[in-house]
């Protein structure tokens, strides 16, 4: 075959399939020609096999570099339709499936369940058009697929927008990574083999439910012996668990250990990153007030009387809209500091996009309730306990957790807590700390006596950068007249 018949025929292949190996950047000429000298280059790196295409690890979030491989849906031989969910990727927030885009047929899996930080544009699996050409693949290797290429370092100089959390980074952000070819490099896999251990902590013999039940429990999780199917651990596993009677130390034997390790996940490593990060990076300041909630009480109760069993209120869905409220009526706690294209300027949003603080088996998340001020309060517990359980499921969408405007952490659930304070949410400006309903004796109007009102602690957290010492009050004094006069929020 010559060299332009080659070149012809790998360019129609890159053409039609460029989007599962790499990003097109705006120049798409030039992106055709980089991927089809890429295509020629394994082309006679494996000229022995059959026309087929490489599918490459994908970046199923803007700040994804690297990911882990769950259970594959497919197997080789299975023909491939668009739409198909193909693979579980566990990404640095969550598990997500990759859909296919293409026609054809799963050939090899290139890394299996199991693999661990696979970088982005690595190979992690081939197919072909001709269900036929499948057996020719039992031998094909990583590195007839060009190798794999080193995992990005983590530029400290990057700009905010790709290393905070709240949000992903700007096309146009001087911090946007350029791309850039880089020569693929030999890597021995560290994949075990064995199927990726459930969808954020890599343990699938462990159920969501038995998980979430043994942290609240203290359950040490290896020591249960598992009943359901495979061994797997349930909820009542947990519940009839029992810790073994500690053994006498023998006087010869080894002393037992005095602490255990647990590698940080992906998840948990980035949590500390930002967090980190953040309270490094932005100068706190805190302003905190006690708030009469008794009238909110009683409109909550209200409301839930009349819902006939459409919908439960809680009292975080009335925050929500408060905060939103405030934010709207004060909008420099609404606003973001930004360094895009060499500019330093302060973002103020005209809509206010509500991050709840949501725990989960693996660390914080953060869903968006969007728009809060344009959506009733039906709407809002609704989607509030929509994102709540597919948060601790591990399965957001980027789009749901990346972007807010403010962030409201309530932590009331705990009647331990009083008050406490938090981490802003970057490039946010504003976080608003909620502790837990107390009973309190307050003066009665003329003084001649004492009443029980129910109040809480609120405590909002600063970027200085943006909100001023003044300006932060005033949002408190704001947010607290809506919640303790809560008709206003529907005005």
């Amino acid at each position: 075959m010559s060299a332009t018949a080659v070149l012809a025929r790998a360019s129609r292949g890159v053409c039609s399939r460029g989007a599962l190996n790499s990003f097109r950047t705006q120049d798409v000429a030039a992106a055709r020609r980089t991927s089809a000298m890429s295509a020629l280059a394994r082309y006679y790196a494996s000229k022995s096999y059959p026309s087929h295409t490489v599918i490459s690890m994908p970046a199923l979030s803007p700040t994804m570099t690297a990911g882990n491989i769950g259970s594959w849906a497919k197997n080789p031989g299975d023909a491939l339709a668009p739409g198909d969910v193909l693979v579980e990727i566990e990404t640095d927030k969550a598990q997500m499936d990759f859909e296919f885009q293409e026609e054809g047929v799963l050939a090899k899996i290139l890394k299996e369940s199991g693999a661990k930080d696979v970088a982005v544009g690595n190979p992690i699996a081939v197919y072909v058009e001709d269900a036929n050409d499948v057996e020719a693949f039992a031998d094909f290797t990583v590195e007839d697929a060009g190798g794999d290429k080193a995992k990005p370092a983590t530029d400290s100089k990057k700009g905010q927008e790709d290393a905070e959390a709240s949000e992903a980074p700007s096309s146009s952000s001087s911090s946007a990574p350029a791309p850039k070819e880089e020569a693929p490099a030999a890597k021995e896999s560290e994949s075990t083999g064995e199927r990726l251990q459930t969808a954020l902590e890599r343990d699938p013999s462990v159920s969501p439910a038995a998980k979430k039940l043994a942290l609240e429990k203290g359950v040490p999780i290896g020591q249960v012996k598992g009943s359901g199917p495979g061994g797997r651990v349930t909820k009542q596993d947990i519940e009839k668990f029992t810790p073994a009677a500690a053994a006498a130390p023998a006087a010869s034997g080894p002393a037992a250990a005095a602490y255990e390790d647990t590698e940080a996940t992906s998840m948990r490593k980035t949590i500390a990153s930002r967090l980190t990060q953040s309270f490094n990076q932005n100068p706190h300041f805190f302003v905190s007030s006690t708030v009469s909630v008794g009238k909110l009480l009683k409109l909550r109760a209200a409301l839930n009387a009349d819902a006939n069993g459409a919908y439960k209120l809680s009292v975080n869905d009335l925050l929500i809209k408060a905060v939103a409220v405030a934010a709207k009526k004060v909008p420099a706690a609404n606003s973001s500091w930004r360094e895009e294209n060499g500019k330093v300027f302060v973002r103020k949003n005209n809509v206010v996009d509500v991050s709840v603080a949501v725990a989960t088996p693996s660390g914080l998340m953060t869903p968006i309730v969007k728009n809060v001020n344009g959506s009733g309060l039906e709407s809002i517990s609704a989607q509030i306990k929509d994102l709540g359980k597919r948060a601790r499921d591990g399965k957001l969408k980027p789009e749901e957790y990346q972007g807010g405007t403010i962030t409201i952490s309530n932590m009331g659930m705990n009647p331990a807590i009083d008050r406490f304070t938090a981490i802003i949410n970057p490039p946010q400006s504003t976080i608003v700390a909620v502790g837990a309903v107390k009973k309190v004796a307050v003066p009665t109007e003329d003084e001649e006596g004492f009443e029980w009102d129910e109040q809480i602690v609120l405590t909002a957290s600063f970027d200085h950068k943006v909100v001023d010492g003044a300006v932060g009050g005033e949002f408190m004094r704001e947010l607290k007249n809506v919640v303790e006069n809560p008709l206003n929020m529907v005005l």
